[in-house]
């Protein structure tokens, strides 16, 4: 990251400068709605946005301890210099330099003091924020996008935070860094450039499943995680068989894991990927529908006409001119 940001964001705020001087803990008043109690542990937007601000940075401070608490918004936590030691739900969860941490609002979190060079931004966020950026993540049936959604939203009660070790991802990083400028700086268009941004770096984090560290007891949303992003890179020739040997798993253990987790089996999702990807060629080229079947991963125009039909009520072609 750029040195100027790393300045300005490694200056000592108010809020820190206090706590160095007086010591105690968090100005609760600073975070939560009047009155603030003791026993009420969810942090407000209402303190933190602006009234209208679906979006706001803001740098993490330093030299306290947070105790255990909640949020009303989505909360992701990039860490610019330094480590971070969270504990959520229990787990202990170390958030190295250049890594992401996402947090649903069903998440406990509690944060141990940071040191003057542990400097991490927090990315404030209203769920209605992702809508655009979900867009771009294809409109058609995407049981990865999907997964993503329910961590955020807290729907998916597996995924309370999903952690990115994507130091080395340099793309994310890229997109990271441009999105914590144009939050710190005035620019015009502003709402739209951090929802394409933040749509980019969705997709780059879609791509990076591998590099999500599986929760404490959170091996499920892991191999969720790298099923989902299988059938993404590989509907048109992975084999069932093979994704159980990357995994070193009896096939016929992980095909029920997979209806499990997912309510569908990995021909279902195979099937839907194909079916979306043909959707979107259809519209966006104008190759032959035959090719087109040949290319999502059916040999058999025949039975692709018939599955295309079967969902979407319409033949493909009819899909094209509709």
């Amino acid at each position: 990251m750029r040195e100027e940001i790393i300045r300005e964001l490694g200056r000592i705020t108010e809020e820190e400068r206090a706590l160095l001087e007086g010591g105690g803990g968090i100005d609760r008043g600073l975070y939560q709605m009047d009155p603030p109690q003791a026993g009420n542990d969810v942090i407000d937007a209402k303190r933190l946005l602006e009234a209208g601000k679906l979006i706001t940075i803001r740098k993490h401070t330093r030299f306290v301890h947070f105790p255990a608490h909640t949020h009303n918004y989505v909360e992701l936590i990039y860490m610019c210099r330094g480590r971070t030691h969270h504990v959520i739900n229990g787990g202990d969860v170390f958030l190295e330099e250049g890594e992401l941490l996402l947090l649903n609002q069903n998440s406990v979190q509690e944060i141990y003091p940071a040191g003057e060079d542990d400097i991490a931004v927090n990315f404030i966020i209203l769920p209605e924020f992702f809508d655009r950026a979900l867009d771009m993540m294809n409109a058609e049936e995407n049981p990865l996008r999907t997964f993503l959604l329910d961590c955020m939203t807290g729907a998916n009660k597996e995924a309370d935070y999903l952690h990115f070790q994507v130091a080395d991802v340099l793309p994310v990083q890229n997109l990271v860094e441009n999105l914590i400028w144009t939050l710190m700086h005035p620019t015009q268009n502003k709402r739209s450039i951090h929802q394409f941004t933040m749509g980019l770096l969705l997709l780059q984090l879609l791509n990076c499943a591998d590099s999500i560290a599986a929760p404490s007891g959170g091996g499920e949303q892991k191999l969720t995680l790298f099923v989902l992003q299988y059938v993404e890179e590989h509907y048109r020739t992975g084999e069932l068989s093979e994704l159980a040997r990357l995994l070193h798993y009896d096939m016929y253990w992980l095909s029920r894991e997979i209806k499990r987790r997912t309510g569908e089996t990995y021909t279902d999702l195979v099937q839907a990927k194909r079916l979306s990807q043909a959707c979107y060629l259809l519209k966006s080229t104008k190759r032959p529908v035959a090719d087109i079947a040949l290319m999502v991963g059916y040999e058999n125009v025949s039975y692709f006409h018939r599955l295309f039909k079967k969902k979407y009520h319409m033949t493909p072609r009819q899909y094209r001119i509709g």
